[in-house]
Parts: structure tokens; C-alpha cells; sequence
């Protein structure tokens, strides 16, 4: 199937393009590819280091493969895909995990509503299926990355930390993957919310039963998502996240100042204890808010530039 994808390629544009960031996923990348190449025109499998035999399987089946020479994360993997599809100037490209939890046939529910140019991103959402039996954890923790990353944006999706998308050329061309790990898939949404892109969620199944799951252990991937979101925060609202706890430990810092002179005032002893943590908080607070006019002003020199 795939020879014959890559002889009519010769002669006529790539439509729809997957890409499968795989590491030590033998046991499954090879239904992955197989499921996939029904729907597609190209499949490139980025192998991320894997020490098992993913990358030869990949390559046995068909599937053009791009090798890490050691484990770099998931938007290593991603934006290595997407800097090498970006020539191939697709109108869609795929991204599906390769663990088995996803099921390939649900490609073309991804990829019509771009290829109709009604969305730029399609989500596979979970939540929306009614068959997704998600572990309790995995629900509590996805809930919570949810809400954290939906601050950024208008829409609210449900399901933020889904891999399985699809996106169009303009998707494409605006969003650049700068996170290594897990974080990715919050970061493209993060991104997209800002260039006002539009984002369709899409009812996908998801196996995990008898799936062995995400390499990435919940509580690890929790905190890459929530170190990225801390980090885009500071770069997209510093007044927000420097300049406001800035202002209210200086406030603070002001108050214990206030009641150690008032205190020296009538027993003529100063609260050492009250007074350091008076002046801890006012520096930290004079820190803090000169850190966010900085970032400020440097984002809106940025701004101005492009």
C-alpha cells in the first residue's frame, strides 16, 4: 500500500500527511502504521531513541523513519516531524500515539472537517466518547491540566491533553513547538489559542485495557505540563504572574513594616522576628514587580517588531 502511495506521490500532491512519534514501541507501532496507511498518504514515524525494535519494524512496513539517537520527548519527536513534513506541503497532517490506545479508522473523523475547511486543529477528544473507560487518575489529572490550560483561550476544550489531532496548513504555519516533553500537546493548544486559530473537538475511542499506556508517568507529565504553562505564562502575562504577587508582597512587607514601628513606638524593643520577614517580603516583592516591567516591555518590543 505504501509503495504504491509513493510512486502516485511522484505525480500529485500530498494531501494528508501522519506523524507518529514512537519510543520503544514495538509491540504496537506495527497495527498503528498498518491501521493508518488506509487514510493517509505518507507516514513518518519518528523513532525518540528507542532501544527495542520500533524503527525496524517501521521501515519493514513501509513507513518513511526518522531516528533520534537518544530519548529526547514526545515534542522533540513532534517537531521533528513537523520540520521534515513542512516540505512536503500537505494539507493535513495526522498525529496519532503509538501505544494502541488509539484507533487509526478514526482518522477520517479528524481530517474532513479541515479538509472542508471548517477547523484549523481537530481534537480527538476522550471525554466526549461514551465507550473511554479512563482511569480515575488519569481523569482527575487530565481535569486539572484542562482548566490550566483553557485560561489562555476563549474555548474551553475538554480534553486537552489528547494526542491524536489533526492540522491544516495554517495550523502548520503558525504554531512552532519549542517543548520537548509531554507539555507539547498543551503548548500547541496554548499557542493556538493565541493566534486565534480555530479548534474542533471530535469524538474519539481510546483503549486501556490491556494497553500499556504513555511512558510518562502521570504525576512527571503533570509537572512538564504545569512547568510549560508557568514558563508561557511568564512570557505572554508577566504583570499577571510576576506583577500581582509582586504587588501583594509588597503590601504585606509594608504592613509587617507598619506594625514593627508602631510596636518599637510603644515598647521601645524591635520585633526582630517581624522585622526580617518584613524586609524578605519587600525585596521579594520589589523583585517581583520590577521583573514583570521588564518582561513587559520586552513583549511588547517583541510585539512590535513583528
Amino acid at each position: 500500500m505504501l509503495e504504491r502511495q509513493r510512486l502516485e506521490s511522484a505525480t500529485s500532491p500530498t494531501r494528508i500527511v501522519a506523524v507518529l512519534p514512537a519510543f520503544n514501541e514495538e509491540k504496537t507501532i506495527g497495527k498503528v502504521i498498518l491501521g493508518a496507511e488506509r487514510y493517509v498518504d505518507k507516514i513518518i514515524v519518528v523513532d525518540d531513541g528507542s532501544s527495542d525494535f520500533t524503527a525496524a519494524i517501521a521501515k519493514r512496513l513501509g513507513a518513511e523513519v526518522i531516528c533520534h539517537p537518544k530519548n529526547l520527548g514526545k515534542g522533540a519527536a513532534l517537531k521533528t516531524g513537523f520540520d521534515y513534513v513542512e516540505k512536503l506541503d500537505p494539507k493535513v497532517v495526522v498525529t496519532i500515539d503509538t501505544d494502541g490506545q488509539h484507533d487509526p479508522d478514526e482518522i477520517p473523523k479528524l481530517t474532513d472537517p479541515i479538509l472542508k475547511g471548517d477547523t484549523d486543529i481537530a481534537v480527538g477528544s476522550r471525554n466526549f466518547a461514551k465507550n473511554v473507560e479512563m482511569p480515575l487518575h488519569r481523569q482527575i489529572g487530565n481535569g486539572m491540566l484542562n482548566k490550566l490550560v483553557n485560561l489562555f483561550g476563549k474555548q474551553k476544550i475538554t480534553d486537552t491533553q489528547s494526542g491524536y489531532r489533526a492540522y491544516g496548513k495554517r495550523a502548520m504555519q503558525q504554531i512552532d513547538v519549542t517543548t520537548m516533553g509531554i507539555g507539547v500537546d498543551s503548548e500547541i493548544l496554548m499557542k493556538a489559542y493565541g493566534h486565534d486559530l480555530k479548534i474542533k473537538e471530535i469524538p474519539v475511542s481510546c483503549r486501556y485495557k490491556g494497553v500499556e499506556g504513555s511512558t510518562y508517568n502521570p504525576f512527571k507529565h503533570a509537572l512538564n505540563v504545569i512547568a510549560f504553562i508557568v514558563r508561557y505564562a511568564s512570557e505572554k502575562r508577566p504583570l499577571l504572574i510576576f506583577g500581582l504577587p509582586g504587588t501583594i508582597s509588597l503590601g504585606s512587607g509594608l504592613l509587617l513594616l507598619i506594625q514593627v514601628l508602631q510596636s518599637y513606638s510603644i515598647t521601645r524593643q524591635f520585633a526582630i522576628g517581624t522585622m526580617l520577614a518584613s524586609m524578605i517580603a519587600i525585596l521579594a516583592g520589589v523583585f517581583a514587580i520590577f521583573t514583570a516591567i521588564i518582561l513587559h516591555t520586552i513583549a511588547n518590543l517583541i510585539q512590535k517588531i513583528k
